[in-house]
Protein backbone atom coordinates (compact mmCIF):
# COMPACT_ATOMS: atom_id res chain seq x y z
CA UNK A 1 0.00 0.00 0.00
CA UNK A 2 1.43 3.35 -1.05
CA UNK A 3 1.26 6.51 1.03
CA UNK A 4 1.83 10.21 0.54
CA UNK A 5 4.23 11.87 2.95
CA UNK A 6 3.48 15.59 3.09
CA UNK A 7 5.56 18.13 4.99
CA UNK A 8 3.07 20.96 4.91
CA UNK A 9 3.25 24.68 5.42
CA UNK A 10 4.67 25.64 2.02
CA UNK A 11 2.78 27.97 -0.33
CA UNK A 12 1.62 26.63 -3.67
CA UNK A 13 3.04 28.99 -6.30
CA UNK A 14 3.85 28.78 -9.99
CA UNK A 15 2.47 27.68 -13.34
CA UNK A 16 1.23 24.25 -14.38
CA UNK A 17 -0.73 22.61 -17.23
CA UNK A 18 -3.77 20.48 -16.56
CA UNK A 19 -4.12 16.85 -17.62
CA UNK A 20 -6.80 15.33 -19.80
CA UNK A 21 -10.13 14.61 -18.18
CA UNK A 22 -10.59 11.30 -16.39
CA UNK A 23 -14.36 11.53 -16.62
CA UNK A 24 -14.21 12.27 -20.34
CA UNK A 25 -11.47 9.86 -21.37
CA UNK A 26 -13.21 6.77 -19.96
CA UNK A 27 -16.45 7.01 -22.02
CA UNK A 28 -14.49 8.09 -25.09
CA UNK A 29 -12.18 5.08 -24.72
CA UNK A 30 -15.31 2.94 -24.54
CA UNK A 31 -16.62 4.67 -27.67
CA UNK A 32 -13.54 3.66 -29.68
CA UNK A 33 -15.02 0.14 -29.64
CA UNK A 34 -17.71 1.45 -32.00
CA UNK A 35 -15.07 2.06 -34.67
CA UNK A 36 -14.01 -0.69 -37.06
CA UNK A 37 -10.86 1.31 -37.64
CA UNK A 38 -7.95 2.87 -35.78
CA UNK A 39 -8.41 5.73 -33.34
CA UNK A 40 -5.69 7.99 -31.98
CA UNK A 41 -6.50 9.82 -28.76
CA UNK A 42 -4.45 12.70 -27.37
CA UNK A 43 -4.36 14.09 -23.83
CA UNK A 44 -5.38 10.79 -22.21
CA UNK A 45 -4.42 10.89 -18.50
CA UNK A 46 -2.00 8.23 -17.31
CA UNK A 47 -4.02 7.06 -14.30
CA UNK A 48 -5.10 3.76 -12.80
CA UNK A 49 -8.63 3.93 -14.25
CA UNK A 50 -7.46 4.34 -17.85
CA UNK A 51 -5.05 1.41 -17.35
CA UNK A 52 -7.95 -0.78 -16.20
CA UNK A 53 -9.93 0.35 -19.24
CA UNK A 54 -7.04 -0.66 -21.52
CA UNK A 55 -6.96 -4.12 -19.90
CA UNK A 56 -10.66 -4.67 -20.53
CA UNK A 57 -10.43 -3.38 -24.10
CA UNK A 58 -7.56 -5.74 -24.89
CA UNK A 59 -9.57 -8.66 -23.54
CA UNK A 60 -12.37 -7.67 -25.91
CA UNK A 61 -9.99 -7.83 -28.87
CA UNK A 62 -8.65 -4.27 -29.17
CA UNK A 63 -4.97 -3.57 -29.67
CA UNK A 64 -3.87 -0.69 -27.45
CA UNK A 65 -0.61 1.21 -27.86
CA UNK A 66 0.30 3.90 -25.31
CA UNK A 67 2.95 6.60 -25.66
CA UNK A 68 2.72 8.93 -22.66
CA UNK A 69 -0.61 10.71 -23.14
CA UNK A 70 -1.23 9.48 -26.67
CA UNK A 71 -3.12 6.22 -27.16
CA UNK A 72 -3.71 4.36 -30.42
CA UNK A 73 -6.59 1.87 -30.38
CA UNK A 74 -7.06 -0.68 -33.13
CA UNK A 75 -10.64 -1.91 -32.69
CA UNK A 76 -11.09 -3.52 -36.08
CA UNK A 77 -11.59 -6.92 -34.46
CA UNK A 78 -13.83 -7.36 -31.40
CA UNK A 79 -14.05 -11.06 -30.55
CA UNK A 80 -15.42 -10.96 -27.01
CA UNK A 81 -18.45 -9.30 -25.41
CA UNK A 82 -17.89 -10.11 -21.74
CA UNK A 83 -16.33 -7.74 -19.18
CA UNK A 84 -14.49 -9.75 -16.48
CA UNK A 85 -15.96 -9.43 -13.00
CA UNK A 86 -12.59 -8.80 -11.34
CA UNK A 87 -11.99 -5.74 -13.55
CA UNK A 88 -15.59 -4.48 -13.23
CA UNK A 89 -15.13 -4.45 -9.46
CA UNK A 90 -12.11 -2.16 -9.67
CA UNK A 91 -13.76 0.70 -11.52
CA UNK A 92 -17.28 2.09 -11.54
CA UNK A 93 -16.89 3.57 -15.04
CA UNK A 94 -16.29 0.14 -16.56
CA UNK A 95 -20.08 -0.18 -16.85
CA UNK A 96 -20.12 2.28 -19.77
CA UNK A 97 -18.27 -0.34 -21.82
CA UNK A 98 -21.51 -2.35 -21.79
CA UNK A 99 -23.24 0.17 -24.05
CA UNK A 100 -20.37 0.23 -26.53
CA UNK A 101 -20.05 -3.57 -26.63
CA UNK A 102 -23.80 -3.95 -27.03
CA UNK A 103 -23.78 -1.45 -29.89
CA UNK A 104 -20.94 -3.20 -31.70
CA UNK A 105 -21.69 -6.92 -31.07
CA UNK A 106 -25.42 -6.82 -30.09
CA UNK A 107 -24.55 -8.80 -26.96
CA UNK A 108 -22.90 -7.90 -23.65
CA UNK A 109 -22.21 -9.69 -20.38
CA UNK A 110 -21.09 -7.80 -17.30
CA UNK A 111 -21.48 -7.71 -13.51
CA UNK A 112 -22.23 -4.91 -11.08
CA UNK A 113 -19.35 -2.39 -11.04
CA UNK A 114 -17.16 -1.39 -8.11
CA UNK A 115 -15.20 1.81 -7.45
CA UNK A 116 -15.28 4.32 -4.60
CA UNK A 117 -17.79 3.63 -1.84
CA UNK A 118 -19.44 7.06 -1.81
CA UNK A 119 -23.01 5.87 -2.19
CA UNK A 120 -25.29 3.28 -3.73
CA UNK A 121 -24.82 4.56 -7.32
CA UNK A 122 -27.12 1.82 -8.70
CA UNK A 123 -27.13 1.01 -12.39
CA UNK A 124 -30.89 0.51 -12.38
CA UNK A 125 -31.27 3.58 -14.61
CA UNK A 126 -29.05 1.91 -17.22
CA UNK A 127 -31.00 -1.36 -17.06
CA UNK A 128 -34.38 0.38 -17.11
CA UNK A 129 -33.33 2.36 -20.22
CA UNK A 130 -32.14 -0.77 -21.99
CA UNK A 131 -35.41 -2.57 -21.30
CA UNK A 132 -37.49 0.37 -22.54
CA UNK A 133 -35.66 0.12 -25.89
CA UNK A 134 -36.51 -3.56 -26.28
CA UNK A 135 -33.09 -4.83 -25.21
CA UNK A 136 -33.41 -8.27 -23.60
CA UNK A 137 -31.94 -8.33 -20.07
CA UNK A 138 -31.35 -11.41 -17.93
CA UNK A 139 -29.57 -11.76 -14.59
CA UNK A 140 -27.84 -15.06 -13.85
CA UNK A 141 -25.37 -15.82 -11.05
CA UNK A 142 -24.57 -12.15 -10.45
CA UNK A 143 -24.07 -11.42 -14.15
CA UNK A 144 -26.18 -9.23 -16.43
CA UNK A 145 -26.74 -10.65 -19.93
CA UNK A 146 -27.90 -8.22 -22.63
CA UNK A 147 -29.10 -8.86 -26.18
CA UNK A 148 -29.99 -5.91 -28.46
CA UNK A 149 -30.99 -7.77 -31.63
CA UNK A 150 -34.61 -6.63 -31.13
CA UNK A 151 -33.79 -3.07 -30.04
CA UNK A 152 -36.44 -0.51 -30.95
CA UNK A 153 -36.77 3.24 -31.51
CA UNK A 154 -37.70 5.00 -28.32
CA UNK A 155 -37.71 7.94 -25.96
CA UNK A 156 -36.18 7.52 -22.51
CA UNK A 157 -36.97 9.90 -19.69
CA UNK A 158 -34.39 9.47 -16.95
CA UNK A 159 -35.62 9.64 -13.35
CA UNK A 160 -32.38 11.46 -12.53
CA UNK A 161 -29.90 13.13 -14.92
CA UNK A 162 -27.27 10.43 -14.43
CA UNK A 163 -24.02 10.97 -16.33
CA UNK A 164 -23.26 7.25 -16.59
CA UNK A 165 -26.75 6.32 -17.77
CA UNK A 166 -26.75 9.12 -20.35
CA UNK A 167 -23.38 7.96 -21.70
CA UNK A 168 -24.43 4.32 -21.77
CA UNK A 169 -27.62 5.05 -23.70
CA UNK A 170 -25.70 7.15 -26.24
CA UNK A 171 -23.15 4.38 -26.75
CA UNK A 172 -25.77 1.62 -27.01
CA UNK A 173 -27.76 3.59 -29.60
CA UNK A 174 -24.90 4.79 -31.83
CA UNK A 175 -24.77 1.60 -33.96
CA UNK A 176 -28.37 0.52 -33.40
CA UNK A 177 -29.83 1.79 -36.69
CA UNK A 178 -32.60 3.19 -34.46
CA UNK A 179 -33.63 6.68 -33.33
CA UNK A 180 -33.35 7.20 -29.57
CA UNK A 181 -34.21 10.32 -27.59
CA UNK A 182 -33.05 10.96 -24.01
CA UNK A 183 -35.03 13.39 -21.87
CA UNK A 184 -33.74 14.72 -18.53
CA UNK A 185 -30.28 13.82 -19.80
CA UNK A 186 -27.13 14.79 -17.91
CA UNK A 187 -25.67 18.06 -19.22
CA UNK A 188 -22.05 17.75 -18.05
CA UNK A 189 -19.20 18.91 -20.35
CA UNK A 190 -18.01 15.30 -20.54
CA UNK A 191 -21.26 14.39 -22.34
CA UNK A 192 -20.51 17.10 -24.91
CA UNK A 193 -17.00 15.72 -25.38
CA UNK A 194 -18.41 12.23 -25.96
CA UNK A 195 -20.91 13.59 -28.51
CA UNK A 196 -18.15 15.47 -30.35
CA UNK A 197 -16.00 12.35 -30.50
CA UNK A 198 -18.80 10.09 -31.76
CA UNK A 199 -19.81 12.61 -34.41
CA UNK A 200 -16.21 12.92 -35.60
CA UNK A 201 -16.19 9.12 -35.91
CA UNK A 202 -19.24 9.35 -38.15
CA UNK A 203 -22.06 8.88 -35.67
CA UNK A 204 -25.03 11.18 -35.26
CA UNK A 205 -25.66 12.59 -31.77
CA UNK A 206 -27.17 16.00 -31.05
CA UNK A 207 -28.29 18.00 -28.03
CA UNK A 208 -25.43 17.22 -25.64
CA UNK A 209 -25.09 20.01 -23.11
CA UNK A 210 -28.89 20.26 -22.89
CA UNK A 211 -31.33 17.91 -21.16
CA UNK A 212 -32.63 16.55 -24.50
CA UNK A 213 -30.31 14.36 -26.56
CA UNK A 214 -31.08 12.62 -29.84
CA UNK A 215 -29.16 9.70 -31.34
CA UNK A 216 -29.75 8.55 -34.92
CA UNK A 217 -28.16 5.12 -35.00
CA UNK A 218 -25.84 3.97 -37.78
CA UNK A 219 -25.25 0.44 -39.07
CA UNK A 220 -21.50 0.64 -38.61
CA UNK A 221 -18.59 3.06 -38.37
CA UNK A 222 -15.22 2.46 -39.99
CA UNK A 223 -12.68 5.27 -40.03
CA UNK A 224 -9.17 6.24 -38.99
CA UNK A 225 -9.17 9.43 -36.94
CA UNK A 226 -7.66 11.30 -34.03
CA UNK A 227 -9.22 13.29 -31.20
CA UNK A 228 -8.02 15.29 -28.19
CA UNK A 229 -9.62 14.76 -24.76
CA UNK A 230 -10.85 17.89 -22.95
CA UNK A 231 -9.00 19.20 -19.85
CA UNK A 232 -9.88 17.74 -16.45
CA UNK A 233 -12.09 20.30 -14.71
CA UNK A 234 -11.89 18.46 -11.37
CA UNK A 235 -8.09 18.37 -11.41
CA UNK A 236 -8.09 22.07 -12.27
CA UNK A 237 -10.43 22.77 -9.37
CA UNK A 238 -8.22 20.71 -7.06
CA UNK A 239 -5.10 22.65 -8.04
CA UNK A 240 -6.90 25.96 -7.58
CA UNK A 241 -7.92 24.84 -4.09
CA UNK A 242 -4.35 23.78 -3.29
CA UNK A 243 -3.29 27.40 -3.81
CA UNK A 244 -6.29 28.74 -1.89
CA UNK A 245 -5.63 26.58 1.17
CA UNK A 246 -1.95 27.63 1.31
CA UNK A 247 -2.44 31.35 0.57
CA UNK A 248 -0.65 30.75 -2.69
CA UNK A 249 -0.62 32.01 -6.27
CA UNK A 250 -1.18 29.58 -9.15
CA UNK A 251 -1.53 29.84 -12.92
CA UNK A 252 -3.08 26.88 -14.74
CA UNK A 253 -2.87 26.38 -18.50
CA UNK A 254 -5.00 24.16 -20.76
CA UNK A 255 -8.29 25.24 -19.17
CA UNK A 256 -11.82 25.48 -20.55
CA UNK A 257 -12.97 28.30 -18.29
CA UNK A 258 -16.68 27.70 -18.84
CA UNK A 259 -16.31 24.21 -17.35
CA UNK A 260 -15.10 25.42 -13.95
CA UNK A 261 -17.19 28.53 -13.35
CA UNK A 262 -19.16 27.02 -10.42
CA UNK A 263 -15.85 26.44 -8.60
CA UNK A 264 -14.52 29.86 -9.58
CA UNK A 265 -17.59 31.61 -8.17
CA UNK A 266 -17.25 29.86 -4.79
CA UNK A 267 -13.53 30.58 -4.50
CA UNK A 268 -14.19 34.24 -5.30
CA UNK A 269 -16.93 34.28 -2.66
CA UNK A 270 -14.34 32.97 -0.19
CA UNK A 271 -12.03 35.89 -0.95
CA UNK A 272 -9.69 34.56 -3.66
CA UNK A 273 -8.63 36.83 -6.52
CA UNK A 274 -9.14 35.06 -9.85
CA UNK A 275 -8.23 36.17 -13.38
CA UNK A 276 -9.58 34.32 -16.41
CA UNK A 277 -8.17 34.16 -19.94
CA UNK A 278 -9.20 32.11 -22.97
CA UNK A 279 -7.50 28.92 -21.79
CA UNK A 280 -5.77 29.97 -18.57
CA UNK A 281 -6.74 30.78 -15.01
CA UNK A 282 -4.83 32.52 -12.25
CA UNK A 283 -5.73 32.38 -8.55
CA UNK A 284 -4.18 34.42 -5.77
CA UNK A 285 -5.14 33.97 -2.11
CA UNK A 286 -3.49 36.63 0.03
CA UNK A 287 -6.00 37.05 2.85
CA UNK A 288 -7.80 34.81 5.32
CA UNK A 289 -10.50 32.87 3.49
CA UNK A 290 -14.17 33.42 4.35
CA UNK A 291 -16.79 30.74 4.97
CA UNK A 292 -19.53 30.13 2.42
CA UNK A 293 -22.42 27.73 1.86
CA UNK A 294 -22.32 25.02 -0.77
CA UNK A 295 -24.91 22.77 -2.39
CA UNK A 296 -24.01 20.07 -4.92
CA UNK A 297 -26.26 19.72 -7.96
CA UNK A 298 -26.13 18.16 -11.43
CA UNK A 299 -24.41 20.36 -14.02
CA UNK A 300 -24.47 23.35 -14.34
CA UNK A 301 -24.64 23.30 -10.54
CA UNK A 302 -21.67 22.78 -8.23
CA UNK A 303 -20.07 19.38 -9.04
CA UNK A 304 -20.24 16.69 -6.37
CA UNK A 305 -16.65 15.64 -7.18
CA UNK A 306 -15.44 19.04 -5.98
CA UNK A 307 -17.43 19.00 -2.74
CA UNK A 308 -14.83 17.20 -0.53
CA UNK A 309 -12.04 19.30 -2.00
CA UNK A 310 -13.66 22.68 -1.43
CA UNK A 311 -14.92 21.52 1.97
CA UNK A 312 -11.31 20.85 2.95
CA UNK A 313 -10.52 24.49 2.12
CA UNK A 314 -13.57 25.68 4.04
CA UNK A 315 -12.19 23.86 7.07
CA UNK A 316 -9.69 26.71 7.57
CA UNK A 317 -11.99 29.56 6.45
CA UNK A 318 -13.21 32.19 8.90
CA UNK A 319 -16.76 31.44 10.01
CA UNK A 320 -19.18 28.54 9.61
CA UNK A 321 -20.00 26.86 6.30
CA UNK A 322 -22.97 24.64 5.54
CA UNK A 323 -22.49 21.96 2.88
CA UNK A 324 -25.42 20.08 1.34
CA UNK A 325 -24.61 16.93 -0.66
CA UNK A 326 -27.47 16.06 -3.01
CA UNK A 327 -25.83 13.42 -5.22
CA UNK A 328 -24.05 10.74 -3.13
CA UNK A 329 -25.15 9.81 0.37
CA UNK A 330 -21.76 8.51 1.57
CA UNK A 331 -19.66 11.39 0.30
CA UNK A 332 -18.84 12.67 3.82
CA UNK A 333 -16.67 9.69 4.82
CA UNK A 334 -13.55 11.83 4.43
CA UNK A 335 -14.68 14.15 7.25
CA UNK A 336 -13.79 11.58 9.91
CA UNK A 337 -10.20 11.70 8.63
CA UNK A 338 -10.19 15.51 8.43
CA UNK A 339 -11.24 15.54 12.08
CA UNK A 340 -7.99 13.73 12.90
CA UNK A 341 -6.30 16.83 11.54
CA UNK A 342 -8.37 19.13 13.74
CA UNK A 343 -11.36 19.89 11.51
CA UNK A 344 -14.54 20.90 13.30
CA UNK A 345 -17.35 19.28 11.34
CA UNK A 346 -20.70 17.69 12.12
CA UNK A 347 -23.06 15.84 9.79
CA UNK A 348 -26.82 16.19 9.88
CA UNK A 349 -28.43 14.11 7.14
CA UNK A 350 -27.40 15.55 3.77
CA UNK A 351 -25.75 18.55 5.43
CA UNK A 352 -22.29 19.03 6.91
CA UNK A 353 -21.61 21.99 9.18
CA UNK A 354 -17.97 23.09 9.13
CA UNK A 355 -16.56 25.63 11.59
CA UNK A 356 -13.29 27.07 10.36
CA UNK A 357 -10.07 26.53 12.33
CA UNK A 358 -6.82 28.47 12.05
CA UNK A 359 -4.78 25.65 10.51
CA UNK A 360 -4.89 21.87 10.14
CA UNK A 361 -2.69 19.68 12.34
CA UNK A 362 -0.36 17.04 10.86
CA UNK A 363 -1.58 13.48 11.42
CA UNK A 364 -1.75 9.95 10.06
CA UNK A 365 -4.88 9.65 7.91
CA UNK A 366 -6.32 7.31 5.30
CA UNK A 367 -7.93 8.06 1.95
CA UNK A 368 -11.47 6.64 1.86
CA UNK A 369 -12.21 7.43 -1.79
CA UNK A 370 -10.80 9.36 -4.75
CA UNK A 371 -11.96 12.93 -4.06
CA UNK A 372 -11.93 12.50 -0.29
CA UNK A 373 -8.30 11.46 -0.61
CA UNK A 374 -7.52 14.63 -2.57
CA UNK A 375 -9.19 16.64 0.20
CA UNK A 376 -6.75 15.12 2.70
CA UNK A 377 -3.80 16.05 0.49
CA UNK A 378 -4.94 19.67 0.51
CA UNK A 379 -5.36 19.66 4.29
CA UNK A 380 -1.85 18.21 4.60
CA UNK A 381 -0.46 21.04 2.46
CA UNK A 382 -1.94 23.49 4.95
CA UNK A 383 -0.74 21.69 8.10
CA UNK A 384 2.73 22.59 9.39
CA UNK A 385 4.52 19.31 9.94
CA UNK A 386 4.49 15.76 8.62
CA UNK A 387 1.22 14.17 7.49
CA UNK A 388 1.02 10.59 6.25
CA UNK A 389 -1.86 9.75 3.92
CA UNK A 390 -2.25 6.02 3.39
CA UNK A 391 -4.33 4.04 0.89
CA UNK A 392 -3.57 6.51 -1.91
CA UNK A 393 -4.54 3.96 -4.55
CA UNK A 394 -7.88 5.76 -4.57
CA UNK A 395 -6.16 9.05 -5.46
CA UNK A 396 -4.03 7.43 -8.17
CA UNK A 397 -7.26 6.26 -9.83
CA UNK A 398 -8.10 9.78 -10.93
CA UNK A 399 -5.13 12.16 -10.69
CA UNK A 400 -2.15 12.03 -13.02
CA UNK A 401 1.14 12.61 -11.18
CA UNK A 402 -0.53 14.72 -8.48
CA UNK A 403 2.54 14.61 -6.23
CA UNK A 404 4.85 15.64 -9.11
CA UNK A 405 2.64 18.59 -10.02
CA UNK A 406 2.42 19.77 -6.42
CA UNK A 407 6.21 19.46 -6.00
CA UNK A 408 6.67 21.59 -9.12
CA UNK A 409 4.48 24.19 -7.41
CA UNK A 410 6.55 24.18 -4.22
CA UNK A 411 4.97 21.45 -2.09
CA UNK A 412 7.03 18.97 -0.07
CA UNK A 413 5.24 15.74 -0.96
CA UNK A 414 6.46 12.32 -2.02
CA UNK A 415 5.23 8.76 -2.38
CA UNK A 416 6.29 6.07 0.06
CA UNK A 417 5.86 2.42 -0.82
CA UNK A 418 3.91 0.36 1.75
CA UNK A 419 5.50 -1.83 4.36
CA UNK A 420 4.43 -5.29 5.52
CA UNK A 421 2.26 -4.85 8.58
CA UNK A 422 3.14 -6.62 11.84
CA UNK A 423 0.53 -9.38 11.49
CA UNK A 424 1.81 -10.23 8.01
CA UNK A 425 5.39 -10.24 9.32
CA UNK A 426 4.47 -12.73 12.06
CA UNK A 427 2.63 -15.01 9.63
CA UNK A 428 5.58 -14.95 7.21
CA UNK A 429 8.02 -15.76 10.02
CA UNK A 430 5.80 -18.66 11.15
CA UNK A 431 5.69 -19.97 7.56
CA UNK A 432 9.50 -19.93 7.32
CA UNK A 433 9.87 -21.59 10.71
CA UNK A 434 7.51 -24.53 10.14
CA UNK A 435 7.65 -25.19 6.39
Amino acid sequence: MQSYIVNGGERIEGSISSSGSKNSSLPILAATILNKGITKLKNVPNIHDTKIMFEIMELLGCKVECNKNEVIIDSRVINNYEIPDELMRQMRSSVILAGAILSRTKKAIFSYPGGCDIGARPIDLHIKAYKSLGIDIKEENGEILCDSLNMEDGTITLDFPSVGATENIILAATLSNKVVNIKNAAMEPEIVDLQNFINKLGGCVSGAGTNNIKIIGRNEIETNMEYEIMPDRIEIGTLLCSAAITNGNINIKNVKVEHILPVVYKLEEMGCSIKLKDNEINLMAKNKLKACNLKTMPHPGFPTDMQPILSSVLGIAKGTSIIVENIFENRYKYLSELKRMGAKATIEGKAAIIKGIKRYNPAKVEATDLRGGAALVLAALNAKGKTIISNIGYILRGYENLDEKLRKLGANIYVKEGEIIEKEKREWFRFLLFK
